[in-house]
């Protein structure tokens, strides 16, 4: 079993975020909600254009799911660079995402780095989760496996299934931590408990090379463990 060949899909957060009070913002997200797409895009949109960055977050994702408008990503990566310059952790993480996979500006590693980085630091789990991906593979920051055990394990601490997926991989390759099959089992039980596919396979691979002692220790960790932090407010 190999790193490479445990790799996920892509992830970004792609749900509306919720205001605080009413308003026109609580209108679109309910809008959102319904269906409703041309009605929310009308409504955030002067929201967005007036600087706040939680609109403009949400316009970005408009855009790239192509809910009320025809998607873009060119577009979507413009309002999601708005509000990340704001400090907006979900729009760093999702704009770290497309300068990873090209989609809509230029494939840059080291950009994606940086605004992944900056939504990690502030908590986002696919901001921490996707800046692992990048110490782990080596592209656009030094290959450190103990620095994306790190960020994958915080990730994980707030229920990111494929951070555990990733963690699994880890842990029974030995990559950046002592190799332990005990914890690899886990972290598999773990994800593919939350649907991931993958990690029912590795689980598998992983109890190949277990004794029934040690299969029923990881069993009783993955049914012991919760999450150690709650995830920042959107």
């Amino acid at each position: 079993m190999t790193l490479k060949h445990a790799l996920a899909a892509i992830i970004l957060m792609i749900n509306f975020a919720a205001p605080v009070a009413a308003g026109p913002f609580e209108d679109a997200v309910d809008a959102h909600r319904r269906g409703d797409y041309l009605t929310a895009l009308r409504l955030i949109r002067p929201l967005a254009n007036d600087g706040d960055a939680v609109a403009q977050y949400n316009l970005g994702l408009t855009y790239m799911t192509g809910q009320g408008v025809q998607q873009d990503y060119a577009m979507a990566a413009i309002w999601f660079r708005k509000a990340a310059e704001q400090g907006y952790a979900f729009a760093q993480s999702n704009l770290g995402v497309l300068y990873r996979d090209g989609r809509g500006v230029q494939p840059d590693s080291t950009e994606a780095v940086k605004w992944l980085r900056k939504a990690a630091d502030q908590g986002d789990a696919i901001g921490q989760y996707s800046l692992g991906l990048q110490c782990a593979t080596g592209e656009g920051a030094p290959q450190d496996y103990t620095e994306a055990i790190k960020w994958f394990q915080k990730a994980a601490e707030q229920g990111h299934a494929v951070a555990k997926l990733h963690l699994g991989v880890m842990y029974a390759e030995g990559r950046g931590v002592r190799q332990d099959y005990v914890r690899a089992h886990m972290w598999f039980n773990l994800a593919a408990a939350q649907g991931e596919q993958k990690a029912t396979k590795l689980l598998d691979m992983a109890a190949q090379r277990m004794t029934p002692a040690q299969i029923a220790e990881a069993q009783k960790l993955a049914r012991d463990w919760r999450p150690t932090t709650q995830p920042p407010p959107r």
